[in-house]
């Protein structure tokens, strides 16, 4: 089982790109503790094998790139020289269960 907190503006792509590589989710919105924003928590019901694979679709959608604007005095600006940063995450709880079924 995976429980995933991930922000609320990357939680339509995770959930795309989930449906898309064949798996299903859970989710519901959430707001506090972890991120301290607004997210979703995606519950997901995998085989071990699998997890490997949810992983790297969740890494994949939750960054975001952003700009870091520097002060380089008033005539020196150069916007080509402004660093990129990589932002977003999620939290991810991966437990082990006995048993589960769909009914």
């Amino acid at each position: 089982m995976i429980m995933a907190v991930v922000p609320k503006n990357s939680g339509d792509a995770v959930l795309d790109a989930l449906v898309n590589a064949g798996y299903t989710a859970t989710f519901s919105e959430t707001r506090g503790g972890m991120l301290r924003q607004s997210q979703l928590s995606l519950f997901i019901a995998v085989k071990e094998a699998a997890v490997p694979k949810i992983l790297e679709i969740i890494r994949s959608q939750c960054k975001t790139k952003a700009k870091i604007h520097t002060e380089q005095g008033p005539h020196h600006f150069d916007p080509t020289r402004q660093p990129t940063i990589i932002m977003g995450g999620a939290v991810v709880f991966i437990w082990a269960l006995d048993y589960f079924e769909n009914i």
